[in-house]
């Protein structure tokens, strides 16, 4: 697979090395000269100098011959920036870095499917460690056709998550309010900006991502929300 990584940090780096191990065709953007040149001292890839979050040199990627644009700059508003105007050319698949959590929920509500966060991850899987939990406890146990997504709910205050117009074998699993993990029963009440966690077959995620929009109601009222990939 073609893959597009924004940002020759030792983040993008180290990506790029990893997937070029498991012979993806990788292509490395980045301003910085020094860094595209550290890049082609250990990797064979391609290399592109340039601003990542432009329109031109987006579409000198292909956007249609490549499966995945991971923007993993150090700058947030750069990632979120680029992963947009990637999602805007075509890109199939767009990975966001950010490491301000506060960006979190904005790139939810832009419909930033896949957005990475990596020192709250790595801290919490240092944190499971302390206390001997099993890390890989998530992975083992969403697998076959199960996948979990969120989503921010917008024009839905005051609404059941039993009345919520979710496709057949979908359940909501909790959702967060002002950050604050919940669990919710069918009689739960939702307000506008609940981040609502469900679990899903895999069939039903293409709906899921085309009858929500940034209103958090399906097409049919004429209203957006935004689903967010979060696969476990």
């Amino acid at each position: 697979m073609r893959i597009a990584i924004i940002g020759a940090g030792n983040f993008g780096r180290r990506t790029a090395q990893l997937l070029l191990a498991r012979r993806h065709d990788v292509i490395v953007v980045d301003r910085n000269r020094e860094r595209l040149d550290a890049v082609a001292a250990e990797s064979d890839c391609g290399l592109v100098h340039g601003d990542g979050s432009r329109p031109a040199l987006l579409r000198e990627l292909d956007p249609a011959a490549t499966g995945v644009l991971m923007c993993l700059t150090g700058n947030d508003q750069t990632n979120i920036l680029a992963s947009l105007v990637g999602r805007s050319l075509g890109f199939a698949r767009v990975v966001t870095r950010i490491e301000d959590p506060e960006f979190e929920h904005v790139c939810l509500e832009l419909g930033l499917h896949e957005t990475i966060v990596p020192a709250r991850a790595i801290g919490g899987v240092l944190a499971d460690l302390a206390e001997g939990r099993d890390t890989l406890e998530t992975t083992t146990i969403i697998r076959d056709v199960a996948r979990v997504y969120s989503f921010v709910l917008h024009g839905h205050d005051g609404e059941r998550i039993g009345a919520l117009d979710l496709p057949d074998m979908t359940r909501v699993v909790c959702f967060y309010r002002d950050g604050e993990f919940r669990i919710p029963d069918d009689d739960t009440v939702l307000r506008d900006g609940d981040e609502v966690v469900v679990i899903s077959h895999v069939r039903n995620l293409e709906r899921l991502r085309t009858d929500w929009s940034l209103a958090g109601a399906p097409h049919s009222t004429r209203s957006q929300t935004v689903i967010s990939s979060r696969s476990w």
